[in-house]
């Protein structure tokens, strides 16, 4: 359990700001399921998706996404991992690979989400990509809401990271705006396929 609680130089936990707002989510809460609430909540409403505002810079590290107020669904898993992680709560990052047609038709691309481990569920996968009309992701244990339904072709990664995968971190440090990433996003082979 203990790489699920571990600061990295990605998830930054240990950086003044993230720790700061860490603290501040948590006050008045000795509940773990309801500090993942509060946390959960403030990326998915208060975090821009960078795919959903049609602009913005790339951010990688949790202090780069809490600093510039936005994200890709990546960068949001990462924040997050970081807010509970400084709380002592257990997270991991996690993956599914979805349709991309959104941005581009007939492309496929991962799609970054968590888990955390919360008594007496255990892991539990949640998803603050940010609402909007058709995606409603909820915090409702034991019951995952995700962002997504999976469809034909479409599959969950079956493993829980204590970091993001290689091909993520590279799309986000090389992807520097919206227009380069789009098309682009990170992907894997069919390895996972099930």
């Amino acid at each position: 359990m203990q790489e699920f609680l571990e600061a990295t130089d990605i998830i930054d936990f240990d950086h003044p700001a993230v720790a700061a707002k860490a603290r501040e989510l948590a006050e008045g809460y000795a509940n773990d399921t309801e500090i993942v609430r509060r946390c959960f909540e403030f990326v998915r409403d208060e975090i821009r998706h960078t795919g959903d505002a049609g602009e913005g810079i790339t951010t990688l590290r949790a202090s780069e996404v809490l600093e510039h107020q936005t994200g890709w669904c990546y960068a949001k898993s990462i924040l997050l991992a970081a807010l509970l992680r400084a709380n002592g709560i257990p997270t991991a990052l996690c993956y599914q690979r979805l349709s991309c047609g959104e941005y581009r038709e007939g492309i496929y691309c991962l799609h970054g989400l968590n888990a955390v481990y919360l008594e007496p569920y255990g892991w539990y996968r949640i998803d603050a990509r940010g609402n909007k009309a058709g995606v409603d992701a909820q915090f409702e244990p034991p019951h995952e809401k995700l962002a997504f339904e999976l469809g034909e072709n479409e599959y969950d990664l079956p493993e829980r990271y204590s970091e993001p995968l290689p091909v993520v971190v590279e799309a986000l440090k090389t992807r520097k705006n919206y227009s380069e990433m789009i098309g682009h996003f990170p992907d894997i082979d069919g390895e996972f396929s099930s």
